[in-house]
């Protein structure tokens, strides 16, 4: 992990020449907001070993519904040439994902189908299209036949890492990265089977350098969707490869954690006539959480509270989120403090630190962790027992935000167990906030009181 070194922390030199940090509270810039979505992309990459028993349901809406819908429990059912059954097991898969039941029968069938698919980090969903690309290749064939684009050089390493590790048992397999750096001669063709890489490079690499045959790929893989459009123009430049590569058995899938109005109109640009799997919305996680507010008057009397609530009940482990760096930085001091053990997780650490941060919480050392929104999708501790909102979750014009809510309580509640959420509230515009929350998902937020403690304690026992 030494070499990957993304940061979420914007540093800018002020009109004499000197490094100033962008505030907490200063809106986004495009660029800015498209590295937070590949740092969080990259942190869950980093976090998980093992696949998310998710609860979401599988859509699946064929190009062709006549066609029969088949899913696959075992590997085996998938006739994987011997060398990538091997790979897969190697890599401790011992059966498929939900995404992967219905995703590899498609990817792998004859002749090709396109895909447009919706997953969440650790569902699968790289080890997925490897192997459909892993599938397609002749590794006797000396030149680029599967193409794969990410939109960061850190997640294309983390791609090439399953590559590498999946197509272990094939001697003759190679990967080339078309990333920043990786400078070639002009005039050379290279012999790689698959390419991994940037969108910008792997332009280049087909178009001005002609390092590649785009006529003669295969397999077309866009990662990570959503976190690509982000940046207008690695969206044009997709767009651009996407149509040096189009011969009638290119096979074209594409993956995105969301899939908002902006991906699917950037999808249905890049994949022609899709098989498409969709994940179900995972509100009904709301049904094992109990979820209370607790009324305060300023901060000083929400950490008060905190601390009375922690010393009533009995609590695993903790997470706690707060709007802002600084709120997230004085309340882990002051837990401290107090003797808690406290792990701290905000936007300012280099994922890899952040990635240390978590596996320290996971494993126990820490009993609470305290974060900023850069926590709040996607990562899974089962001891997790309370989800504290310190403040509640706003965006950027202080209306609430609902999805993210949604994230922050799912962090309890999971693998089957129950969960307790309890909101901090300290104004007429946090209980404003709470009511509408309280109205989108249809569900009611008790205050909480002396006999709702007592009842969590006994479910906690």
């Amino acid at each position: 992990l030494s070499t990957l070194h993304l940061k979420d922390e914007k540093t800018k030199p002020d009109a004499n020449g000197a490094v100033v940090k962008a505030d907490d509270n200063v809106e986004k810039t495009e660029d800015e907001e498209k590295e937070d979505r590949a740092a969080q992309s990259l942190l869950n990459k980093l976090i998980r070993s093992n696949l998310v028993d998710t609860t979401n349901q599988v859509e699946v809406l064929q190009r062709d519904p006549t066609s029969p819908l088949y899913s696959v429990k075992s590997f085996e059912e998938l006739r994987l040439k011997p060398q990538l059954l091997q790979g897969v097991y190697a890599m401790g898969f011992n059966r498929p994902s939900k995404i992967q039941e219905n995703a590899l029968p498609m990817m792998l069938a004859e002749p090709p189908q396109n895909l447009i698919a919706q997953s969440q980090s650790g569902t699968g969903k790289t080890a997925a299209f490897v192997l459909a690309m892993l599938s397609r290749v002749e590794p006797g064939n000396k030149y680029p036949q599967c193409l794969c684009l990410s939109p960061t050089y850190e997640l294309a390493l983390q791609t090439g890492k399953v590559i590498e590790q999946m197509g272990n048992f094939y001697p003759d397999l190679k990967l080339a990265y078309a990333v920043r750096g990786n400078k070639l001669e002009r005039g050379q063709k290279i012999s790689e089977q698959i390419v991994i890489g940037t969108p910008g490079t792997v332009l280049d690499w087909c178009s001005k350098l002609k390092f590649i045959d785009p006529k003669k790929i295969k397999v077309f893989v866009l990662d990570e969707a959503d976190v690509m459009i982000a940046t207008q123009g690695h969206q044009d430049q997709s767009i651009r490869i996407q149509r040096y590569t189009v011969v009638p058995d290119c096979q074209m899938l594409l993956f995105s954690a969301t899939f908002e109005d902006s991906v699917w109109k950037f999808a249905q640009k890049v994949v022609p006539d899709p098989n498409i799997i969709k994940l179900k919305r995972e509100e009904e996680t709301l049904d094992t959480i109990k979820q209370y507010y607790v009324l305060c008057n300023n901060r000083d009397e929400k950490f008060r509270a905190l601390c009375n609530i922690y010393g009533a009940i009995t609590i695993a482990q903790a997470m706690i989120f707060c709007h802002t760096r600084k709120t997230a930085g004085w309340l882990a001091a002051e837990l401290s403090r107090e003797g808690h053990q406290v792990a701290l997780l905000s936007g300012e650490m280099m994922v890899e630190q952040r990635a240390a941060v978590i596996e320290r919480f996971r494993e126990g050392k820490e009993k609470v962790l305290v974060t900023t929104n850069v926590c709040a999708r996607g990562i899974d501790v089962e001891q997790v027992s309370v989800v504290i909102n310190f403040d509640l979750p706003v965006d950027k014009d202080g209306n609430p935000d609902n999805e993210t809510y949604l994230h922050r309580i799912g962090r309890t509640g999971r693998f089957g167990k129950r969960g307790l959420a309890i909101n901090m509230v300290d104004s007429k515009h946090s209980m404003n906030i709470l009511n509408r929350i309280q109205e989108h998902f249809n569900k009611k937020i008790n205050k909480l009181d002396t006999d709702d403690l007592d009842e969590i304690e006994k479910i906690n026992n």
